[in-house]
């Protein structure tokens, strides 16, 4: 696929995704829908002045216009996670690198038995897990939870929240939060 013709189908994905039609991008832009159908089909090449406008009218900038979306990383190997341990063995293992930059969060808590985490101040957003090994209690405000293996749990943040051990060996717990706080 040439330039043109790459650059005429972002074009009209946009136009599409934005609703409108040939016609109305052209009075927008103050060109001819000739000239929008000739771009969309790759046949012409807009100048640079003339694709500021264009990517202007549809919403966006010609940086994120030229920014490819295949940049997003999808897999991420064990390689890649990142384990902090504290005194007492329990560890937290991040297994998106970069969770930060995404709307949620999951991490994997490895719990000793008659340990618990660090309690959790209400915040903004939804916490969710699953008891992959072992058993815990969910303290969730002045509530508390018994969370078996194969069990899972949901919660808005609001309240202060922690989980702690309830059993004589090592819990695994899927902690997914949205947004990411940990």
């Amino acid at each position: 696929m040439s330039i043109e013709e790459q650059i005429g189908a972002k074009i009209r994905n946009l136009r599409n995704q934005n609703g409108l039609t040939q016609e109305e991008l052209a009075d927008r832009t103050e060109l001819t829908k000739g000239f929008i159908s000739q771009m969309e089909r790759g046949l012409t090449a807009p100048s640079v002045s003339t694709l500021l406008d264009i990517v202007e009218c549809l919403g966006t900038n010609l940086s994120d216009f030229f920014h490819e979306e295949n940049e997003l990383q999808i897999v991420y190997p064990k390689e890649d996670y990142f384990e902090k341990e504290d005194e007492h063995k329990n560890s937290i293992t991040w297994l998106i690198a970069t969770a930060q930059s995404r709307s949620m969060e999951p991490i994997l808590v490895q719990l000793q038995p008659g340990q618990s985490m660090p309690e959790d101040k209400p915040h903004e957003g939804e916490e969710f897990g699953y008891v992959l090994d072992g058993e815990i209690r969910l303290h969730y405000g002045e509530d508390v939870y018994t969370v078996r293996k194969g069990d899972s749990f949901i919660f808005p943040a609001n309240r202060k929240h922690k989980i702690s051990s309830a059993c004589k060996k090592v819990s695994s717990v899927l902690w997914i939060s949205s947004p990411p706080s940990f």
